[in-house]
């Protein structure tokens, strides 16, 4: 273990396991996923041979830069997790805490709206059509009753 060595780094408001090698780190990234990640490195121009507690504070920079802005990076719009943003229409890459709220706001509209999948959503229910009257049943029953 070299000196500069880091066990613990902090990327994006996540703590990531210096000891994976790069790319399976940044998947602790929330919105990064394998591919993702594979594609970042690849962008970035880090060897995938390393651990991510080897990575220098530039190398970590790039990656930062790139997850925050990727079709500035040359990045197809059809590797991206959101697509045609409701509200503005863009294209782009959402992580972490961005994800979390962004999904809210879609289970908020498709609630206020009364659309199906927010009324199952509501009800707590299957929401993807699913079968429910044998399965799904922690919390409440649905489906048929007993005699």
């Amino acid at each position: 273990v070299s000196q500069d060595f880091q066990h613990i780094l902090r990327i994006l408001n996540t703590n990531i396991d210096g000891r994976q090698k790069v790319m399976y780190a940044l998947t602790k990234i929330k919105g990064v996923g394998r591919r993702f990640a594979n594609m970042i490195c690849k962008k970035a121009e880090i060897d995938m041979k390393k651990r991510a507690g080897e990575l220098q504070p530039d190398e970590v920079e790039r990656l930062v830069a790139i997850i925050q802005n990727p079709i500035h990076f040359r990045i197809p719009e059809w590797f991206l997790n959101r697509k045609k943003d409701i509200k503005d229409g863009k294209y782009s890459q959402v992580f972490s805490n961005q994800l979390e709220q962004k999904l809210r706001e879609d289970l908020e509209r498709l609630k206020k709206m009364r659309a199906h999948r927010g009324v199952r959503h509501y009800w707590g229910i299957k929401v993807r059509g699913q079968h429910t009257k044998t399965t799904g049943r922690r919390g409440r029953t649905v489906g048929i009753g007993g005699k």
